[in-house]
């Protein structure tokens, strides 16, 4: 009798692995659940039957957002394969797709991933009282590659958790080994990054940039090279040497502009001019004390601006002229802007965004929209550093850069206008899946291969080391 029941318990097991591998191949893929599947951006995956993609391309959906409802995005290696309804797509591994919304990453133009490890610090001040109590002492501290490290790893978790799939980090480069430490956690991220080393006119230091490019930067295909400065006449020297470098390894210039009332003394504009830097390529950061003279002048030269609201806000430094820059037709996107935004929520950066200009205009319907703002937390983000034809929309051929968000939480339903509710509903604990290059970096609510406890620990004593640092 024994014998009978257990011939019969593995006829039954059998029978119930064939039926659940004969429906899984009706979904079009392996007989495997998501869960146990393999997703590093080799082979070929589908987001099966996603209630909505907005895949930022006109020519693939509806509207300006591209729009497409129960639709499949079929991911092959690193790219984005083929992006429709009913797509065949053989032996590939499945994402369930239902009751979710599929978009491009968000692509964060600025950003001090490091500035983790100051997160609330001197919120009662403005720009330049917060530099001077919790940035500027720092130059002449003994920071470290392990606080760098430290700092710059916890964010870099933070920023995938909120659907961000390429950062610009804009580091300080306190020293040498500090930069090291920050470059290092970001290759591990596997983000696609663009690093902003911050020049000089020390010939030492130059030689550690153009060592940086050749052998950090350049064998990573998902990182970038920018030279920073903060422009001033005071400072002309080196904006001159930055951007001297910048034209000699061919990569953009990376500068804070214009950010609060004080940067008006400091001539800025000038010392970009005599430096010959006002070029397309430029990425500008803040850009909020301007007239209309700067305003032509910047939109003549064709170059991007990073809008952070949220840091704009925190440090009481003005509104930016979104309005004036788009009829300028001038290349915009969002950036986070490190520990003064106190979150990596990009989603709350959108709204922001929306918010502010409507605050001071009173005109509900003034620019940008929810839609404008989704397409400059995307599109329009790729626009400004020049990688749209990479990044930034779903486009078949572009690298596999997205990420699915819940739309069944209870924060974000019913369904009523889901653009709208992307903007004013979304929270980071939304976004189930990210891709960055085909490779989930967060999945099914989770950032991959986190050990979160060590990190937040590691985070935590290199938060520690700095306070003391800092004046008290």
């Amino acid at each position: 009798m024994k014998q009978r029941r257990s011939i019969l318990s593995v006829f039954t097991l059998t029978l119930a692995v064939v039926l659940g591998a004969a429906l899984l191949s009706d979904l079009g893929g392996k007989p495997t659940e998501a869960g146990n599947a393999d997703f590093t951006g080799t082979g070929r995956v589908v987001i099966r039957d996603a209630s909505m993609v907005l895949t930022m391309d006109p020519s693939l959906g509806e509207g300006p957002l591209g729009a497409l409802a129960d639709a499949d995005v079929v991911l092959e290696g690193s790219k984005i394969k083929q992006v429709g309804k009913d797509l065949e797509t053989g032996d590939a591994r499945v994402v369930d797709g239902r009751g979710k919304i599929v978009l491009p990453g968000f692509v964060d133009l600025h950003n001090h991933l490091w500035q983790s490890l100051i997160r609330g610090c001197a919120a009662d001040k403005e720009l330049i009282g917060w530099l001077g109590k919790c940035v500027i002492p720092l130059y002449r501290a003994p920071v470290t590659d392990a606080d760098a490290y430290a700092g710059t790893k916890l964010a870099a978790a933070d920023v995938v958790s909120t659907g961000i799939t390429t950062v610009t980090e804009w580091s300080h480069a306190f020293n040498t080994d500090f930069a090291k430490g920050g470059l290092r956690a970001l290759g591990e991220s596997k983000l696609r990054f663009l690093y902003s080393y911050n020049g000089t006119t020390d010939p030492a230091l130059q030689n550690e940039i153009r060592r940086v490019k050749r052998e950090v930067i350049d064998p990573n295909p998902l990182a970038r090279l920018q030279i920073g400065t903060h422009p001033s006449t005071g400072n002309f020297p080196s904006v001159e040497a930055s951007e001297k470098l910048a034209r000699e390894l061919g990569v953009p210039l990376n500068v804070h502009l214009l950010e609060s009332k004080a940067d008006l003394t400091a001539g800025q504009m000038d010392a970009l001019r005599r430096a010959n830097a006002l070029h397309p390529g430029l990425m500008t950061n803040h850009v909020i004390q301007t007239t209309d003279a700067d305003l032509d002048e910047l939109a003549a030269a064709g170059v991007s601006v990073a809008h952070n609201p949220l840091s704009n806000m925190r440090l009481a430094s003005g509104v930016i002229r979104l309005p004036e820059m788009k009829k300028r037709n001038m290349k915009v996107g969002l950036g986070l802007d490190g520990g003064t935004n106190d979150t990596s929520d990009m989603f709350n950066v959108m709204r922001a965004a929306v918010g502010l200009q409507r605050a001071t205009t009173a005109d509900p319907a003034v620019y940008p929209t929810t839609s404008d703002v989704l397409r400059m937390a995307t599109l329009g983000g790729a626009e400004a550093l020049g990688m749209d034809k990479e990044i930034g929309s779903l486009t078949p051929g572009k690298r596999a850069d997205l990420q699915v968000v819940d739309a069944q939480a209870v924060n974000f339903a019913p369904k009523v206008d889901w653009v709208n509710q992307l903007v004013f509903n979304t929270q980071p604990v939304n976004v189930s899946w990210v891709f960055v290059d085909g490779r989930a970096l967060k999945r099914e609510g989770r950032v991959v291969g986190l050990d979160t406890a060590k990190v937040v620990a590691d985070a935590q004593a290199a938060a520690d080391r700095i306070k003391k640092l800092l004046p008290q």
